[in-house]
């Protein structure tokens, strides 16, 4: 499972970019995510690919694409330029692109609409992965995710679901079920978001949760029982073929090692 791992990479700019790139090949960590969120977005986000791209061709990167974030002037200007970068994308064998509607969707220009336009593009043969909350319906209200995922994967460019964290196994159980149930025979990565616990993440949590990110009280009040669940979350996407993506930051020695502990010890 370690030599799949990924890792999401948080940055401000292009020197703490290359500090934690110089980590990563110093651990020989090959997996890295680049997000598109906060300060990484328009201008930013795609002066980082051509810097990794141009310095860095030994890692194999997903990029994540956020439609909101990448939004400029209106959805056809926006649509034009999310359909360059696939295409300057697939000149790259070595990156992937997690398409993401982003924390809000435009109107109109969400991934199950510019899903449905790419597919209609000729010459143009691209693989992406989708973002899946299992967590939505249970614990927000929202019964909208089966259905946006069947919609997703009726346009035939679907090549991995990546799973939003929570802290509730048997939902997420429930869930990749009736996904393999409804993909079938369609070989379909699967991977999960890993989120190490530690006093500092906790209460960072507490002040400001994320969006759509459960988290049990039982987690938030003890460290122990997060450790707890961490190991039992490691242990069922190994038994499920799930690769985690860490999100927290493990860019020192450390932290690196609190990672590895706990897929070296899961239950």
């Amino acid at each position: 499972m370690i030599s799949n791992l990924r890792f999401e990479l948080s940055f401000k700019n292009i020197s703490q970019l290359e500090n934690k790139l110089n980590f990563c090949k110093n651990q020989k960590i090959k997996n890295i995510n680049i997000p598109c969120k906060g300060l990484i977005k328009k201008d930013f986000f795609n002066s980082t690919i051509k810097y990794i791209s141009k310095n860095y061709k030994e890692f194999n990167v997903t990029y994540h694409y956020s439609l909101y974030h990448q939004y400029t002037q209106n959805k056809e200007k926006s649509y034009q330029d999310f359909l360059d970068f696939l295409i300057n994308s697939h000149s790259n064998k070595n990156y992937e692109v997690l398409l993401v509607s982003g924390s809000k969707k435009k109107k109109n220009f969400d991934v199950i609409n510019v899903l449905n336009q790419i597919k209609e593009e000729k010459n143009l043969k691209v693989k992406l992965g989708i973002a899946y909350n299992p967590y939505l319906g249970k614990y927000y209200k929202d019964n909208s995710e089966r259905e946006r995922f069947n919609m997703k994967l009726s346009s035939g460019l679907i090549n991995s679901i990546w799973f939003q964290y929570g802290t509730d196994i048997k939902e997420l159980r429930n869930e990749i079920n009736y996904l393999k149930k409804v993909a079938k025979n369609k070989k379909i990565n699967l991977f999960g978001s890993l989120l190490i616990p530690s006093k500092q993440f906790i209460a960072r949590f507490k002040f400001r949760p994320w969006k759509g990110v459960h988290i049990s009280e039982k987690c938030l009040y003890s460290l122990e029982d997060f450790y707890d669940f961490t190991r039992d979350l490691v242990g069922f996407y190994k038994n499920n073929n799930i690769t985690p993506i860490v999100e927290t930051d493990f860019s020192s020695i450390e932290k690196l090692t609190s990672v590895y502990s706990f897929l070296e010890n899961e239950k």
